[in-house]
């Protein structure tokens, strides 16, 4: 994406004073020094300055933010802990950020009808250490778990390493309350399953922060399975790591997770966390669980299938720490390759899986053509693509040709039939990309769902549409709102 320097856009002293008084002097910042803390989120190459940020702690906060924001022409970012990967919770110039990480409690939990309520500022692994002692968890597991938060999940519908079996945050979702762009309050879905009407919960994960401010979230809660069994298999090769999964799951085994790593995101991994994995080719690290005598029938034939496709070596971690080390080698993959790269940038394509190996092959004639590397990290289970770009912005030209490799990469995805984004959403990294991927009629439907919620295009504007329209009046040519008049984003 081309980007120039953004002229700092600023909020006028009644407006802070006014939003200081809503939430608390120390919650509202001001700063331009504080403020460059939200300047961006994962996706660090792309910054814009905030107007102002705001720290609500509960829904009626959130509505008197809201409320002012509206009678004074603000846009609005929401954002939770910043993790995202595309650019979700970039600022527009002169908007104001609502930051909902101050709302952190655990509201409600019924054991009895198997959900609990949470406001949006709650960590994902939190839940699940919360629900522990009673022998159920929630199911989305990012890899960014421990610090991520189920506001920012629901946004993203985030799904993480175990999404092939139970799904994406939009299958563990009942219910959310919401504070519409005009401060309005609405209750979507709630804790029974498949509420009668339209699936407005269903519209909502997923969206991108562009129809609502969530303040509450009724969360699915799951039993823990009877027992787990794991195995981590290295390969020559990917094309050996890619045979085995498909061989794995058209044998019609079901794994919990089943991630790959090639060769430079394992030794990345190895700098980083000190597992102890061999320098080779590709490895697979897989989850069965579920009642003890089918996992341990499902573990056994998946682990024989993978010999059969030409593992190495197969480990059965001896205990549960020996497993939990496995898995920080695995989540650890996208930090890690700063161990080996002064800068990366993380791509999220989604391939049909019979393709991995043919996409795998692409990437690297790409990746050589480019004069860049590329370490790749897969759900490949359900094909999704975490190729992470190598290169040194201290080298004139190389930022540039790493972001034309990472589109070539999304545009070989969609050739094969697959996505350009499995769980990281569009955000503003993807949205050149979007006119690719659907047609002029499904980007109108889109927009219309959207204007329904927020005719103003108040909330994260300028996000996920390639040309958005001017709501009423669609289809038609593009009339920006004010915040996107003010500048774009600075390159970091």
């Amino acid at each position: 994406m081309s980007v120039a320097n953004a002229p700092a856009v600023t909020i006028s002293r009644d407006v802070v004073a006014r939003m200081s008084a809503l939430v608390g002097a120390k919650n509202c910042i001001s700063n331009p020094s504080d403020l460059r803390t939200y300047e961006c989120d994962g996706l660090t190459s792309f910054r814009v300055m905030p107007g102002l940020v705001v720290l609500p702690a509960s829904t009626a906060e959130v509505v008197a933010v809201v409320k002012l924001a509206w009678e004074n022409g603000l846009a609005l970012v929401a954002r939770g802990a910043g993790t995202g990967l595309s650019g979700g919770a970039l600022p527009v110039p002169g908007c104001v950020v609502v930051a909902l990480t101050r709302m952190k409690r655990i509201l409600e939990v019924d054991l009895e009808n198997g959900f609990l309520r949470v406001q949006p500022g709650v960590a994902n692994l939190d839940v699940s250490k919360h629900l522990g002692p009673a022998g159920t968890y929630y199911a989305p597991d990012p890899s960014s778990q421990s610090v991520c938060t189920i506001g920012g999940n629901v946004s993203e519908n985030s799904g993480g390493a175990h999404c092939l079996k139970y799904g994406f945050t939009s299958n563990h979702v009942l219910g959310a309350r919401v504070v519409l762009a005009d401060g309005t309050v609405v209750d979507l879905g709630g804790p029974a399953l498949d509420a009668p009407g339209y699936d407005l919960t269903g519209i909502f994960v997923g969206s991108e922060g562009m129809l609502g401010i969530v303040t509450e979230v009724v969360l699915r809660m799951l039993r823990k399975p009877q027992a787990t069994r794991t195995f981590f298999a290295t390969f020559p090769s990917t094309d050996e790591a890619g045979n085995a999964v498909s061989s794995i799951i058209a044998s019609g085994v079901v794994p919990a997770a089943i991630e790959m790593m090639d060769g430079l995101a394992m030794r990345a991994a190895v700098a980083a966390t000190g597992v102890d994995w061999p320098d080779v080719g590709a490895s697979l690290l897989m989850d069965v669980d579920g009642p003890l005598a089918e996992v341990e029938h499902t573990s056994r034939h998946s682990v024989e299938l993978a010999r059969e496709a030409g593992a190495l070596e197969i480990r059965i971690p001896k205990d549960e720490n020996e497993r939990a080390l496995m898995w920080k080698g695995r989540k650890s993959a996208f930090a890690a390759v700063g161990r080996i790269s002064p800068n990366y940038i993380v791509q999220d394509g989604v391939i049909p899986r019979s393709t991995i190996a043919e996409v795998l092959h692409e990437v690297t004639e790409l990746s050589k053509k480019a004069g860049l590397r590329v370490a790749n990290v897969f759900h490949a289970g359900d094909g999704n693509l975490h190729p992470l770009v190598l290169y040194d912005a201290r080298v004139p030209g190389q930022e540039k040709a790493a972001e034309e490799l990472g589109g070539a990469i999304l545009r070989l995805c969609l050739r094969l039939g697959g996505s350009i984004t499995g769980e990281h959403g569009v955000g503003a990294e993807k949205v050149a990309y979007m006119g690719e991927m659907f047609t002029e009629a499904d980007l109108e439907t889109m927009q219309r769902v959207r204007c329904a919620f927020d005719p103003e295009r108040r909330l994260n504007p300028g996000k996920v549409f390639p040309t958005p329209r001017l709501c009423g009046d669609l289809p038609g040519p593009y009339v920006p709102h004010p915040s996107e008049l003010s500048g774009e984003a600075t390159r970091g």
